[in-house]
């Protein structure tokens, strides 16, 4: 089995094209020709230190505090298939990880366990590794490992992203026995890419907890969440977010309201807090005091008059 494994691996390798139509061989080919892995070497799994694992912990411990529950959650949902749930850092280093205790044995002896490391450019082409290579959610079940290693193994990975939008880790559910079918696994990916938009939302939520949140979901999205400050200027946007709105970190920096975002059409007016109004104006205008005055329908004197008022500064 092994070395047949081998033999398709190194048919895919001395194709000039595949790469390009297919995410499991693009994924062979970095294993190979970037990384330098033998499809066929007899290595051991690695596993970090236990202070190394520690300081990694330390370093996510906002997502491991949203996440822990979570997890036990989505490993009562699908222990019973024989399934392992894991988290591992944007290293593909395992950080948690929840199994049986009759199968726990068998994760561990492949480095599917706390401190396992699972990088593409250690392991080649597997769930968590790859997924944070390509950002996205994706599957490489049983033969789709580059390691002939590894073929026994089936992983259903989504990427987690902290509150900025970051890759930060790879959310993993992955299956040791015979009987796991690709058939199974597209059910399994479904499970894990919303517990992984679950983690995402807990954790934008929890790092902006001064601010209101506002759901921007549509039915059956990502999590689109946008964080407001007492102005309804915008302060923060998840992932979904940024990538629905056209959000970079500029745009964030300026200071654009909900409503612009949202895209709602609303006037301006002193009605409400003028400090707000104020704020609101100067972010439409990207900071141009004479063009928020404008949308005011007051003098730019008159403006800075009440942003002296209002304590904003000038610049």
């Amino acid at each position: 089995m092994g070395e047949r494994h081998e033999a398709i691996v190194e048919e895919v390798l001395q194709s000039s094209s595949s790469a390009a139509h297919s995410l499991v061989a693009a994924s062979w080919c970095r294993s190979s020709l970037k990384h330098g892995l033998d499809a066929g070497a007899n290595r051991t799994p690695e596993l970090v230190s236990g202070s190394d694992l520690t300081q990694r912990r330390q370093r996510h411990d906002l997502m491991l505090d949203v996440a822990r529950p979570l997890l036990d959650q989505l490993f009562q949902t699908v222990s019973a298939t024989g399934c392992a749930v894991m988290l591992s850092d944007n290293d593909g280093v395992v950080l948690e990880a929840r199994s049986l205790a009759g199968d726990r044995e068998l994760f561990d002896r492949v480095g599917l366990t706390p401190g396992g490391v699972w990088s593409e450019s250690r392991e080649g082409t597997n769930g968590i590794g790859t997924c944070l290579i390509e950002g996205r959610p994706v599957t490489i079940h049983r033969d789709e490992h580059f390691a002939s290693r590894n073929i026994g193994i089936s992983c259903m990975d989504a990427p987690v992203r902290d509150a900025t939008g970051r890759l930060v880790g790879a959310l993993d559910i992955s299956n040791c026995r015979d009987d796991h079918s690709a058939a199974m696994g597209i059910l399994v990916q479904k499970i894990v890419q919303d517990a992984a938009r679950r983690i995402e939302s807990g954790v934008f939520r929890k790092h902006f907890a001064a601010h209101r949140i506002i759901d921007a979901n549509l039915p059956g999205g990502d999590a689109a969440l946008l964080a407001v400050d007492r102005d309804d200027l915008v302060v923060g946007a998840t992932f979904a977010a940024r990538h629905r709105f056209g959000l970079t970190d500029a745009c964030l920096e300026a200071r654009r309201t909900a409503s612009d975002i949202l895209g709602r059409d609303e006037s301006i007016s002193f009605h409400d807090s003028e400090r707000a109004v104020l704020r609101q104006a100067l972010a439409q205008a990207s900071g141009n005091a004479t063009k928020a005055a404008k949308l005011l329908g007051i003098g730019r004197a008159t403006l800075y008059r009440r942003m002296d008022k209002a304590g904003l500064l000038r610049d």
